[in-house]
């Protein structure tokens, strides 16, 4: 089973950027990958998806800010945040599209404070 590990999360001021790190155990090439934002006591809703053939869809949300991205040369996933906002804090996650549930990493902690 592969695994997922996630990274890049932080404090950052709104208006900043960050850079967040998924990388499979795995290879992923040809999958649908995507990430995934749980804000604090809510759901864990949809952000960004990226095909095997680098076609892309976001959230509302978070279109022109956030870009999500591959390299299957090192079977990772980057999603590029930028323009931060206070509402964009909570933990992020990467899984397949549509998500397997048996693959939920810790997520990695991105606040944006108010």
């Amino acid at each position: 089973q592969v695994h997922l590990v996630e990274s890049g999360g932080g404090l950052v001021q709104a208006g900043g950027s960050l850079r967040l790190s998924c990388t499979a155990s795995g290879t992923i090439e040809v999958y649908t990958m995507a990430w995934y934002h749980q804000a604090p006591g809510k759901e864990r809703d949809f952000v960004a998806a990226i095909a095997g053939g680098g076609g892309t869809n976001y959230a509302d949300s978070v279109k022109g800010r956030f870009t999500i991205s591959r390299d299957n040369a090192v079977n990772t996933v980057y999603l590029q945040m930028n323009s931060l906002k206070p509402e964009d804090t909570g933990v992020y996650y990467c899984n397949w599209f549509p998500p397997r549930s048996a693959i939920w990493g810790q997520g990695t902690q991105v606040t944006v404070p108010s």
